[in-house]
């Protein structure tokens, strides 16, 4: 017996604002192998996963949550990455992009966030092979196996797996017969408290807070000008955006703290003009001379413990080389200290996550960052994440959970062998091979100078 599933497909440009048309995709119901492959997440490894299905003429649906493709690394699109186009684009996603007359930008160039949305993710998005089948505006609330909790075992790993996603309002029911999680940490940042823990005052200050990167120079100008700003974090995010705070506040000498929990700020520098990538180098460089300018207050180490609004300003309260101390009078507050992967909508799927990193169990040796840079992860595929809730993936930078080393074009590696296992080609899926510097190219946050320039007149908030 045939059975007939309508799933609402955006039409028109998937990237805008959709209308929703029905397509229809048939099934016989004792057949799972006709159920679509579900990928959620549309960034740049989900649709990688996309191209490869596509490629090989497998069914699958793409859910974003979003309202656009790559709709969180939009929310850093005025920052510049570390690594170059030729480790960012994926090589069925490039042959499919070319076969339609794509030209590839220059391999050796830093793309912008919002350059590797609009110029490789957007157009991916709208090829013929893919455009009908990417769902934005959807929300998966819950992955489970159909009629079945997770404590039932009988005949578990013939039963399609069911997800339930929120699309306007509305709960839909989608089967299928695999599913790849590509939905990154992006959206779920780690608080400022030293021990990890969302506390009730963090919580409730959130509009003097802001947990990533904002864009100072254009959006968020007018939020940090002439502003008493605290930065909190050690790495490359940190270190870009108390460099675009300066300059914002070129005038001012005690407007910029940075706090940090590292045994001296120094170790904050890398390895600066013998750094093997130029961009990062620079930016240690710039950060190195500001310290010994004196224009950046810096707290290190510095463990912050509680954050309170006191007479209109925060007061940041912590143990700074080793007493009591606090931090008065700070009007805003940007967090950088990571970010961490959201398990709540797979309750109901049995995972193998490790209890440390939070990544996928059998990764956490291969990611170790006091062992790793990204260029020294060995290559991984569908063997290593593989869970114990067969056909079932975790892929991209979730699959590194809190680890930072994450690559994408390991990520787009992961997924190239998910699918020639998914589609049967077992040798393939074996074949894993990785062609990476042996830099960590991983990091993002080369503020780009051209955007400088330019930025007011692609926003209207500026």
């Amino acid at each position: 017996m045939e059975k007939q599933v309508n799933l609402k497909i955006g039409s028109g440009n998937c990237c805008s604002s959709i209308n929703t048309v029905p397509i229809h995709l048939d099934f016989n119901e004792k057949e799972s192998s006709s159920l679509p492959v579900v990928i959620i997440g549309a960034g740049p490894v989900g649709l990688a996963a996309a191209a490869h299905l596509a490629k090989l003429g497998e069914r699958f649906l793409v859910l974003e949550s979003g309202t656009h493709v790559g709709n969180h690394i939009l929310q850093w699109g005025h920052v510049r990455l570390f690594s170059p186009w030729q480790y960012n684009i994926d090589k069925d996603a490039r042959e499919l992009l070319e076969k339609h007359g794509w030209d590839a930008p220059p391999p050796d160039e830093l793309p912008t966030g919002k350059e590797l949305v609009e110029d490789y993710l957007e157009k991916i998005a709208n090829l013929p092979e893919i455009k009908p089948y990417i769902i934005v505006n959807s929300k998966v609330l819950s992955v489970s196996k159909k009629g079945l909790d997770k404590m039932k075992s009988a005949n578990r790993e013939n039963v399609p797996f069911i997800l339930y996603v929120d699309r306007n309002g509305m709960t839909e029911q989608i089967e299928a017969k695999a599913v790849i999680d590509a939905t990154g940490t992006w959206g779920q940042p780690n608080p400022a408290n030293v021990d990890g823990v969302w506390t009730k005052e963090e919580i409730s200050l959130q509009n003097n807070i802001h947990y990533g990167i904002p864009d100072i120079n254009c959006k968020d100008r007018e939020r940090y000008i002439g502003k008493r700003v605290a930065v909190i974090g050690g790495g490359h995010s940190a270190i870009n955006t108390i460099l675009e705070l300066t300059k914002l506040n070129e005038s001012s000498s005690d407007q910029i703290i940075w706090i940090l929990r590292k045994n001296n700020v120094e170790e904050a520098y890398g390895g600066e003009e013998n750094d093997a990538l130029q961009a990062r180098g620079e930016l240690g460089s710039k950060i190195h001379q500001l310290v010994n300018s004196g224009r950046i207050k810096v707290y290190t180490p510095f463990y912050i413990q509680n954050i309170l609004m006191e007479v209109g300003s925060l007061k940041i309260f912590g143990e700074f080389k080793g007493e009591s101390y606090s931090i008065d009078g700070v009007d805003e507050l940007i967090v950088n200290t990571g970010s961490r992967p959201d398990f709540t909508f797979l309750n109901e799927i049995r995972l193998q996550i490790d209890s440390a990193t939070e990544s996928v169990e059998v990764l956490a040796p291969l990611i170790d960052p006091n062992l790793h840079s990204c260029g020294t992860v060995r290559p991984h595929g569908e063997k290593e994440l593989r869970q114990p809730e067969k056909n079932f993936y975790i892929a991209g930078m979730k699959s590194y959970g809190r680890a930072p080393t994450f690559l994408m074009a390991t990520g787009y590696e992961q997924v190239r062998s998910i699918v020639a296992y998914l589609t049967g080609d077992y040798e393939s899926a074996k074949k894993v091979e990785l062609d990476l510097p042996e830099t960590g190219v991983c990091s993002v946050n080369v503020t780009p100078e051209k955007q400088e320039q330019s930025c007011c007149s692609t926003s209207s908030n500026c």
